[in-house]
């Protein structure tokens, strides 16, 4: 996994947060801003496995200002404005559960103890769980009919982020006997809701059963393995179009049906968590894709809107699905270059011949 350019896809992301900061639109009170799913989230997630790729000493200056943002948030939480005035429920538990996953992840990448506004991120997590109705252990969520983090399904991606920041959590979080009436609440929600789902939020519930220990058992994870195995395409990668059931863009044109970044870079990422080895035929192929698909010039990994036409691929909107594609290939191929390096990479070649998937 030699052939693809760290430092481009690190100056990239870099470059792109620094705009989505600086971006009027995103701008809130406090001298803050929003945090978005689509790069603030996945750069959060994807950029210290580049640093230490790169021999980095110290978070870059945007990864600083991002958890600083993030800290003023929660530290304002009870004066902030939400995301949006008229959507402030939906906002809220957005919110909540950005936050928490954005602070827990950054204390366990640092090697931290659980921060005091990390602790303080997880307080409003919990507080503004829904505990009835449909959403039952859910979280309002922030719907523009737009896929693939702000559509009708999104509630339940929003559980599998929520999930997914416990089980990161250092200090043994998941394990605090006063929150485990939430997250059994929050289990019950993402198991009862799970046949309804896209495959794309079922990649989701995988990737967030690896973190949080015993949200699915062993055969509930196989499941998901094998659905999306067989959505792989001959080229290795995998197609986001053809993830999210019969949806159709507002302006009538067709969907990019074709292999992305963000499907096949998410997807390969979260197989090897799943315990899929880097020599496995299908990760194999996945990783040999996004290799083979980096912009030379860019650094930048593509992927396309389901929502819309982008006519133009360089305006700053247009590039929001390219930043969560190339934090998702950075992930999956930082984490193919580590197990190879360390020797221990697990392989489960024995229940994916089981089910026929060798």
């Amino acid at each position: 996994m030699d052939s693809w350019d760290r430092k481009a896809a690190a100056s990239y992301l870099d470059q792109r947060e620094a705009v989505w900061s600086a971006w009027p639109v995103a701008a809130l009170d406090h001298g803050t801003f929003c945090v978005s799913c689509h790069t603030a989230l996945a750069y959060t997630l994807s950029r210290p496995a580049l640093r230490t790729a790169l021999a980095e000493q110290a978070p870059s200056s945007q990864e600083i200002k991002l958890i600083e943002n993030v800290r003023t948030r929660v530290r304002h939480w009870s004066d902030d404005d939400p995301y949006y005035k008229e959507m402030a429920g939906q906002s809220r538990g957005t919110e909540a559960v950005l936050n928490a996953l954005i602070l827990a992840s950054n204390d366990a990448a640092s090697g931290a103890h659980l921060s005091a506004d990390t602790q303080s991120a997880f307080g409003h997590l919990w507080e503004t769980q829904q505990t009835a109705g449909d959403t039952n252990g859910a979280w309002r969520w922030i719907l523009f009919d737009n896929e693939p983090w702000e559509a009708y399904d999104s509630p339940y991606y929003g559980a599998t982020l929520a999930a997914a920041a416990v089980g990161i959590a250092p200090d043994n979080y998941r394990s605090a006997p006063e929150i485990q009436d939430n997250i059994a609440l929050l289990r019950n929600y993402l198991l009862q809701n799970s046949a309804a789902q896209t495959p794309i939020n079922r990649v989701n519930l995988l990737w967030a059963s690896e973190k949080l220990p015993g949200l699915l058992d062993k055969q509930q994870q196989q499941s998901i393995i094998a659905e999306i195995l067989s959505a792989q395409r001959s080229d290795g990668g995998w197609c986001l179009a053809s993830l999210v059931g019969s949806w159709k863009r507002e302006d009538g044109t067709p969907l990019i049906l074709k292999s992305d970044g963000y499907a096949t870079g998410f997807i390969t990422y979260v197989l090897q968590g799943a315990g899929m080895s880097s020599d496995d035929v299908h990760v194999k192929k996945g990783l040999s894709w996004l290799v083979q698909n980096q912009n030379w010039w860019s650094g930048r990994w593509s992927a396309y809107s389901l929502n819309r036409r982008r006519y133009d691929r360089f305006s700053n909107i247009s590039q929001f699905m390219d930043d969560a594609a190339t934090a998702y290939a950075v992930l999956a191929l930082t984490q193919a270059t580590a197990t190879e390096n360390s020797g221990t990479a697990a392989h489960v070649t024995s229940e994916t011949s089981a089910l026929g998937l060798q």
